[in-house]
């Protein structure tokens, strides 16, 4: 069995998790599973995360607000994140925040404009973020560009090129389930890429769960078949992969 699993993106507050959460966030130390951060992304997420990394010791938390909720967003939403970093010692990021450009109808001025104050506002408390990034990859670099943040591109989906940039600028990647698809050449080429000491691994839980699971409810102890994969393309054993990616994590999280 492998060890050293740190699932550095994870939604165990989702409603996929509704029927057995603490039963299995109770088993996961047994599988392997070292750390994981909870990713918030609207003010009922802050809140629940808190409570699931106060119960379990191996668990951490972030506060942030994701761009596919700005359309209900608080007017204080920069004070609800500012209070949950002062009110939990576990809180190590903020995030989830970014730009999604997926879908129309999202105003993107205003994504911008969110994704920039709470940016400022990781810098203000000298801490990491989590970053969204979906088809945005132009003006999420040229944000990150101009404000220099600690943090994490999670479930990297831009070229390798992006991700070159990226990590120039003193940031992780974060790679799902999506390294073991079929049609993940564009993921693997980024993964190349990416020197070791930048890599993370995560599950975006409960979605982007890998070959075999794949369109089934995913949960960090299936990272081990990302990496798996990752291992394969960084020409490691597995075990490595897991040590070095648990490693960055702590680095990052400051954990």
């Amino acid at each position: 069995m492998y060890k050293n699993i740190f699932d550095t993106h994870s939604h165990y507050t989702d409603s996929a998790f509704d029927g057995d959460r603490y039963e299995l966030l109770d088993s996961m130390q047994e599988k392997g599973v070292k750390y994981i951060m909870l990713a918030s992304t609207c003010t009922e997420d802050i809140k629940a995360n808190s409570l699931l990394a106060e119960k379990y010791d191996y668990i951490y938390t972030s506060a942030g607000f994701h761009p596919e909720n700005i359309d209900g967003l608080p007017e204080n939403y920069i004070d609800i994140v500012r209070q949950a970093v002062l009110s939990d010692k576990k809180l190590k990021a903020i995030g989830e925040i970014g730009l999604d450009y997926h879908y129309d109808g999202f105003d993107r001025e205003k994504q911008i404009e969110v994704f920039e104050r709470q940016i400022e506002l990781a810098n203000e408390l000298n801490l990491p973020v989590i970053v969204h990034s979906r088809d945005a990859s132009e003006d999420t670099l040229k944000i990150l560009k101009k404000y220099c943040p600690q943090g994490v591109v999670h479930c990297f989906s831009g070229s390798a090129e992006t991700a070159v940039e990226t990590v120039k600028l003193g940031m992780y990647i974060g790679f799902t389930g999506v390294l073991t698809f079929k049609n993940a050449k564009k993921a693997l080429r980024a993964v190349d890429a990416v020197p070791l000491e930048r890599l993370l691994l995560e599950t975006d839980c409960p979605y982007m769960a890998p070959v075999p699971f794949r369109s089934k409810r995913c949960d960090s102890s299936m990272i081990a078949f990302t990496a798996e994969k990752a291992a394969e393309i960084k020409g490691m054993s597995v075990q490595e992969i897991l040590d070095i990616t648990c490693e960055n994590g702590v680095r990052l999280y400051n954990i």
